[in-house]
């Protein structure tokens, strides 16, 4: 949820109507422009009503130029149509709409064996409205834990993570009041260090969070060696830490593309997992799924059995009522695809990544920190001999394309490092990685022509990272 202030000096310029454009007898009444800020005294003509947002809206970036995000910009007419037809059904009220909720537990039943659950049908899951909500529910998993086995009046739980991990575990830590212990980048090191978390934990720790696929460089987090690392602690101290992987991304790309790489349920460490199916999982936003490897690692106490809309409804989610649209656009993506349509994807996509991370490095002005062979995504930052421009001026430049290239600077200890990165999604095809490739081509005889890099705000870097 986006938290929205009203304007400091509010546009008080009236919304203009042309009666040809527009109706030139608007029903109720209306003759005069809308106002901005308060509303209107009576009602439009639901045609006006939609030209005067459509029209708005024209001015925002085109969602399949932003190399920014990893959210799904393209699906088949087919899903659309699912989630149109679908688009009114609360998700919560399983009594009422069982065929919905019978979606949902296929999919994680499909997820629990897509990441090698011991025993898929013991695996306990659920939808969510995304990553950031599957987190806080993983989170708030491993404190209950932990207070079970220590519960001692006032320790204060502390949560083990690389400096890398996406804001909401930020959030997490924040609204249920735990210590985050983050771990620096160093040197070329850009996410965790799987020794490093382990010093780090003591019997306070309710976890440690590792990332398949970090958002800063696409790289994916050695998930096994920390589970080592933890395993090692455990034979040393007796402290038995578990472990969350936050696969907002990766874990729609790892079962498919790198399958000999453990990271999932294989691991005994591993408690839970979530994803986006709004990201890799082909599906627009927004839907998530937290699943966690058995019945022991979701205490019983966190899920609320609901008698409101008519028969028993267990749940364990932050939000009540949502929209079903997007679990049914999961569950026809899943067997739309299957395995192997999903592997044919991805690959496609991490092909387009490794070709346009190439293809730049060749032209002589960047260096590549990462190149797109986990996540189909790359981050890299100028030449040690360019000058004349930094990676916010070629962002602004490219904007000025229609590309949103997102440029920032990376967190403690490496905040020296300013970087590009290109997030390459499903739907973003060869033929438009070609005419990125060309317009970047094309600015850069102008941007070495610069004397300097043109002053920026630095608390503007045009990404999610602060």
């Amino acid at each position: 949820m986006a938290l929205h202030r009203g304007p400091e000096k509010p546009d008080e310029r009236p919304l203009s109507l042309n009666p040809f454009y527009g109706e030139a007898n608007p029903v109720g009444g209306m003759t005069g422009a809308p106002p901005k800020h308060r509303l209107p005294d009576t009602p439009m003509a639901p045609s006006s009503a939609y030209q005067l947002v459509h029209d708005e809206l024209m001015l925002d970036g085109n969602s399949r130029l932003n190399l920014a995000t990893f959210v799904t910009t393209w699906m088949e007419p087919q899903a659309e149509m699912l989630m149109a037809e679908c688009r009114d059904k609360n998700m919560i009220d399983k009594d009422e709409y069982p065929r919905t909720a019978e979606l949902e537990r296929r999919c994680v039943a499909m997820l629990a064996d897509l990441w090698n659950a011991p025993d898929p049908s013991a695996a306990v899951g659920c939808s969510t409205t995304g990553s950031s909500e599957a987190c806080m529910l993983a989170g708030m998993a491993l404190k209950r834990r932990w207070s079970r086995r220590h519960p001692a009046p006032g320790a204060r739980p502390n949560l083990v993570m690389g400096v890398n991990v996406q804001v909401c575990w930020e959030k997490f830590c924040n609204f249920w009041e735990v210590e985050p212990r983050l771990i620096p980048m160093e040197g070329d090191r850009f996410h965790l260090d799987p020794q490093a978390a382990a010093d780090l934990c003591d019997e306070n720790t309710i976890g440690v969070v590792g990332i398949l696929g970090s958002t800063f460089d696409g790289s994916y987090e050695p998930i096994a060696d920390l589970c080592a690392a933890l395993d090692a602690l455990q034979e040393r101290s007796g402290l038995d830490i578990p472990v969350h992987v936050d696969g907002a991304s990766g874990a729609m790309i790892a079962p498919f593309l790198d399958e000999d790489l453990v990271w999932d349920f294989r691991l005994p460490r591993v408690a839970s997992i979530n994803t986006s199916g709004h990201k890799y999982g082909l599906v627009y936003p927004g839907v998530g799924w937290a699943l966690w490897r058995d019945s022991e690692a979701l205490p019983e106490e966190l899920v609320f059995r609901v008698n409101y809309l008519g028969g028993d409804m267990p749940t364990f989610a932050l939000n009540f009522s949502r929209p079903g649209a997007q679990v049914v656009a999961q569950y026809y993506t899943l067997v739309r695809l299957g395995r192997e349509g999903y592997r044919a994807v991805q690959q496609t996509t991490r092909h387009v990544a490794r070709s346009i991370a190439d293809r730049v490095e060749a032209l002589g002005d960047f260096r590549l920190l990462t190149r797109g062979d986990e996540l189909p995504v790359f981050a890299f930052t100028t030449a040690p001999d360019v000058t004349a421009y930094d990676v916010f001026d070629v962002s602004r430049r490219m904007r000025e394309s229609g590309w949103l290239l997102p440029a920032y600077t990376f967190p403690p200890n490496r905040e020296d490092l300013s970087v590009l990165r290109v997030v390459c999604r499903n739907g973003f095809s060869a033929d438009l990685a070609d005419l990125f490739v060309e317009n970047l081509t094309r600015l850069l005889p102008e941007l070495r022509r610069q004397p300097q890099p043109v002053t920026r705000d630095k608390e503007a870097a045009t990404s999610f990272h602060h």
